[in-house]
């Protein structure tokens, strides 16, 4: 009888853990998925820029997030700019991995790039000079002064 008040002890114990959020309010859902969009983003880094591309034969740089988003049922804006306009805003501090990273590249001023954050202050991106690679955000001479901003899309 104590043993099996003990395992439903147990039983009850283990559904509540389970139900309890991750460092940083992440669910075991939003952690694992985006833990594959980093990984498939990462499996395509050395596929080349193409203006307005959008398949392993190269990508811009919003492009290349669609591809990637689109492998968890994760449906974006076509451009940057759109991007920007969807998610959570998120502060640089509390950047999490699969985090949209945004940036102001060109003249204009508006956001003109983006790329995902996968930890460590770096981000994976589709490049016109490099295709996709990774950078890092601290880059003083290019990244850090057109950082733009961070959304979360769940």
């Amino acid at each position: 009888m104590k043993r099996k008040n003990f395992l439903s002890f147990l039983l009850a114990a283990s559904i509540t853990v389970t139900g309890l959020s991750l460092p940083f309010g992440a669910d075991t859902a939003f952690a694992a998925s985006h833990g594959t969009l980093v990984s498939k983003a990462k499996s395509l880094i050395g596929t080349p820029y193409k203006f307005g591309g959008t398949t392993r034969k190269g990508f811009d740089c919003s492009g290349f997030l669609n591809y990637v988003f689109k492998t968890e049922n994760i449906a974006l804006p076509r451009t940057a700019s759109g991007m920007y306009e969807k998610g959570t805003p998120v502060s640089r501090s509390s950047l999490r991995t699969g985090d949209l990273v945004f940036f102001k590249t060109s003249r204009s001023g508006g956001i003109s790039h983006a790329g995902m954050y996968i930890g460590n202050g770096k981000f994976v991106h589709s490049a016109s000079s490099s295709g996709v690679s990774i950078s890092s955000l601290n880059d003083k001479y290019y990244w850090a002064n057109r950082y733009a901003g961070a959304r979360r899309v769940n």
